[in-house]
């Protein structure tokens, strides 16, 4: 039996393992799916060297980035992200392993996302600075949008959300919520961005699933925006995740 998991700390709700378990059922495939809660990624080599069934492992929070040193290889775009949520494990004849790093995050969001871009959306507001804003950033411009961060303590090349003046949020018609602001039990917390300023060229695209529909998009929706949870984005990178273990690149 394939054995395929989770690293991350902590795992209190694990969407992959229920997500794999299930598939694994219905299509008749045999292997199992774990959670491997390590308070720290130095445990991650003790994990390889003690499943010599293990094909593949998802990356969760907040390992993205730390697990980079120690796999022998990255995609393109893991390496241009700066971040990794999948690993294929290659089992060598010689008994030796090969761990090569993937981002399929950044495949889940443009394939969810693509299908809502109209001509008017040419360039998008990132809200927040976190890992999974990169993958965002990465996927935007890749579809072609021009991207700015938005962020509570910004940077250089990043603006604070008292920036967001009329006459931007005119020009910047799809916004991204990259940040866990909303999620439960916060339910009643959103993004401050100017809402009332929200007309039906904007699209409004929540990381967050849970609620299905946050504030931020709930406010999106009451004036005529386009808008979406993340959740099918969960569902299309975990499948991309099962074609990068098992070598369809």
């Amino acid at each position: 039996m394939k054995i395929y998991g989770l690293i991350g700390y902590p795992l209190v709700h694990s969407f992959s393992r229920a997500f794999f378990t299930d598939k694994f059922q219905r299509e008749g495939i045999e292997a199992e799916y774990l959670n491997f809660e390590i308070a720290s990624i130095e445990r991650f080599p003790e994990i390889i060297r003690e499943q010599p069934l293990l094909q593949g492992l998802n990356v969760t929070l907040p390992y993205k980035q730390q697990v980079m040193p120690y796999l022998d290889d990255l995609s393109d775009e893991a390496r241009a992200i700066g971040a990794v949520n999948a690993i294929r494990v290659t089992h060598r004849e010689d008994g030796t392993t090969f761990l090569k790093g993937f981002n399929a995050d950044v495949i889940g969001f443009e394939r969810s996302i693509r299908p809502l871009l109209r001509k008017e959306h040419t360039r998008a507001l990132m809200l927040g600075t976190g890992g999974a804003s990169k993958a965002v950033r990465f996927g935007l411009q890749r579809l072609g949008l021009e991207t700015l961060y938005v962020s509570r303590h910004p940077g250089e090349g990043q603006i604070g959300y008292d920036d967001l003046t009329p006459e931007l949020m005119r020009e910047w018609r799809v916004i991204v919520n990259c940040s866990p602001c909303g999620m439960f039990p916060h339910v009643d917390e959103c993004p401050r961005i100017p809402y009332e300023l929200l007309t039906p060229d904007h699209l409004l695209y929540d990381l967050v699933y849970n609620p299905e529909e946050t504030r931020f998009l709930a406010q999106g929706r009451m004036r005529g925006a386009t808008v979406k949870n993340g959740l099918e984005m969960l569902h299309l990178q975990a499948l991309a995740g099962w074609d990068f273990w098992n070598g369809k690149e």
